[in-house]
C-alpha cells in the first residue's frame, strides 16, 4: 500500500533538486566573465524506488518512482584538451620569449639605416678615400678622424644596449624562476584545501578552477605533465573527484616540482634555481636533478641570455652577438693599426702610433672600449697617409691601403682569425643576416603556435565556458519544472482536501 502523502514528498524533491538547478543557473551566469571558471552542472539522479525488493514488500503492481534527487553539482570540462592546450602554451611562452628578444636586438642593430654600423663605415671609407686624394688637406684629416670616433661610438653603443638588455633578461629570468616556485606552492596549497574537502564526498568545483588556472600559467613558463593522485587513505570521495595534482616537468627522467605520497597524500616541493657563472646560465636544476631539456618562456629567456654548452663553451643569441663584434672590432682595429703604424704623419719624421685604441679590455671586450687614440683627436696631422717620412704632404701611399681596408678579406689580414671570412662588409651583413632569419623565425613560429592555442582554447571553451543563452534557456526550464512541482503539491493538497473534511459526512 503506498502512503496517502506519497505525492507530497516527490513533489517537494522536484521542487528541492530544480531549486538546486537554479542556484547553479546562478552561479554559473554571476562567472561568466570570471577568467578560469569552468560552468558548472547538477546531475539528477531518479530517486530510490518504492517498495525495495524483499518478501515483507507491499503487494502493489510494481516499484513506484518516488522523485529525482540532485547526485553531484560537477565541473564540465574536457581533460584531453586540457593536456593539448597546455603543451600549445608552453610552446606560444617559448617562441614569445624568444622573438621579443630578438626584436629587441634587432631594434638596438637598426640594420639597414642611417645610423647603423653598415652606413656608418661607409662614411669612414669615403673620409679615408678623400684623405688618399687630398693627403695634405688638415680637414680631410679631421673628418678621418671624427668619423672613426663615429664607428667607435657605433661600436661601443651596439655593445653596451646588448649587454643592457642581456641584464634585463637576467633579471627577467630571475623572476621567472621565482614565479615558477611560487605558483608551484600555490597549487600545493590548494591540494591541501581539496584534500579536506574531498574524502567527505564533495566536489570543490572552484578550487579545482584555481588550480587549474594556475596550472596553465605554469605551462606557458615550463612545459609540465601533471597527474592526478588519489591517496589509499582518502576518506570516502566521490568517483568523480579529481584528487590531488603531482607537477613534473617534461623531460627524460623526469623532475618532480610537486610530489605527492599515493598513500598519504602528502607533498614535498622542490625548488627550480638557475647556476650561473661569468655571466651565463651553468644549469638548471629541481631539487638535486639537473635539467637537460625543457621548454617554455624560461628556455627562451636561458637561450637568449646565454649558456655555457658543451666544451664551455657560452652559446645564446645576445652572448654570440656581443662576440661577434667583439671579434669585428679587434681584427678591423687591429689591421687598420697595423697598416697605420707602417706610415708617417704629415711632415712627421717618426713613425705613426695606433689610430683605434683597443687598450683596457677585460673579457676580450673589444667592441665595449674601442675609442680612436687620444693623440689622433688632438693633432689629425698623426693619421699616417704617407708612406715616408719629412716632406710628405704629397704622399698618400699608406691613406691608400687604409681606404682598400674595405674590400680586405680576412684571410689576408697580418694575424691570425677564427671562424672570420669575407669583408668587413661582408661578414657584418652576414651578421646581420643570421640575426633577421632568427628573429622571423621565432616570430613566425609564434604566430603559428598562438594559431593553435586559439583553436584549442576555443574548443576548450565551448565544452568549459558560460553561455548565457544556454543558461538562460536552463533557468527557464528549472522554472517550469519548479512551478509544476508546486503544482503538483496543490493538486494532492485538494485530493487531501477532499479525502480528509469531504468524505465520511454522508447523511450528517
Amino acid at each position: 500500500m503506498v502512503s496517502t502523502f506519497h505525492g507530497l514528498e516527490t513533489a517537494k524533491r522536484g521542487m528541492t533538486a530544480q531549486q538546486l538547478g537554479l542556484y547553479t543557473t546562478g552561479h554559473n551566469i554571476s562567472n561568466a566573465n570570471t577568467p578560469g571558471y569552468t560552468r558548472q552542472r547538477v546531475s539528477f539522479e531518479t530517486a530510490e524506488p518504492f517498495p525495495g525488493a524483499g518478501l515483507n514488500r507491499p503487494q502493489i503492481p510494481g516499484q513506484l518512482g518516488t522523485g529525482v534527487q540532485a547526485g553531484t553539482i560537477e565541473r564540465i570540462r574536457e581533460s584531453f584538451l586540457d593536456v593539448q592546450y597546455r603543451s600549445e602554451n608552453t610552446k606560444l611562452g617559448y617562441y614569445s620569449s624568444l622573438s621579443s628578444a630578438l626584436a629587441k636586438m634587432e631594434d638596438i642593430m637598426n640594420e639597414p639605416s642611417n645610423s647603423g654600423l653598415q652606413n656608418i663605415m661607409s662614411q669612414f671609407w669615403s673620409s679615408l678615400q678623400n684623405l688618399a686624394d687630398h693627403p695634405e688637406n688638415l680637414g680631410a684629416r679631421q673628418v678621418v678622424a671624427a668619423k672613426g670616433q663615429m664607428v667607435a661610438e657605433t661600436f661601443n653603443y651596439y655593445y653596451n644596449s646588448l649587454d643592457g638588455i642581456k641584464k634585463d633578461l637576467g633579471s627577467e629570468m630571475d623572476v621567472t624562476v621565482k614565479n615558477i616556485n611560487t605558483i608551484v606552492s600555490q597549487i600545493d596549497e590548494l591540494n591541501k584545501q581539496i584534500a579536506s574537502v574531498e574524502p567527505h564526498g564533495m566536489l570543490p568545483n572552484d578550487l579545482y578552477d584555481k588550480r587549474d588556472q594556475l596550472v596553465d600559467q605554469l605551462s606557458s613558463l615550463v612545459d609540465v605533465k601533471v597527474t592526478p593522485i588519489k591517496p589509499i587513505q582518502y576518506g570516502q570521495p566521490l568517483p568523480t573527484a579529481v584528487g590531488l595534482y603531482q607537477i613534473e616537468l617534461v623531460q627524460k627522467g623526469g623532475a618532480q616540482l610537486l610530489t605527492v605520497d599515493g598513500t598519504t597524500g602528502a607533498s614535498q616541493q622542490n625548488e627550480l634555481s638557475i647556476t650561473a657563472k661569468k655571466g651565463n646560465v651553468q644549469s638548471v636544476q629541481v631539487g638535486s636533478v639537473t635539467l637537460d631539456n625543457f621548454s617554455g618562456k624560461l628556455k627562451g629567456l636561458i637561450e637568449s641570455y646565454g649558456y655555457i654548452g658543451a666544451n664551455d663553451k657560452v652559446k645564446g643569441h645576445y652572448p654570440e652577438m656581443m662576440e661577434k663584434l667583439n671579434k669585428l672590432a679587434y681584427a678591423f682595429a687591429n689591421e687598420f693599426n697595423h697598416i697605420h703604424q707602417q706610415g708617417y704623419g704629415l711632415e712627421k719624421t717618426a713613425r705613426a702610433g695606433v689610430f683605434f685604441d683597443l687598450s683596457g679590455s677585460t673579457d676580450n671586450n673589444y667592441a665595449q672600449i674601442i675609442r680612436v687614440h687620444d693623440e689622433i683627436i688632438k693633432d689629425p696631422t698623426n693619421i699616417a697617409a704617407a708612406k715616408n717620412d719629412g716632406d710628405n704632404s704629397g704622399d698618400n701611399e699608406i691613406a691608400f691601403e687604409l681606404a682598400d681596408l674595405k674590400s680586405k678579406d680576412f684571410s689576408n689580414y697580418s694575424f691570425s682569425l677564427d671562424d672570420m671570412s669575407g669583408t668587413f662588409d661582408f661578414y657584418y651583413a652576414a651578421m646581420i643576416g643570421e640575426l633577421g632569419v632568427a628573429a622571423q623565425s621565432a616570430n613566425t613560429n609564434m604566430e603559428n603556435v598562438q594559431v593553435l592555442v586559439d583553436s584549442v582554447e576555443y574548443n576548450r571553451q565551448s565544452v568549459s565556458g558560460v553561455s548565457l543563452d544556454e543558461e538562460l534557456t536552463n533557468m527557464i526550464t528549472f522554472q517550469h519544472a519548479y512551478n509544476a512541482s508546486a503544482r503538483m503539491i496543490t493538486v494532492i493538497d485538494e485530493m487531501l482536501d477532499k479525502i480528509i473534511n469531504g468524505m465520511g459526512v454522508v447523511g450528517r
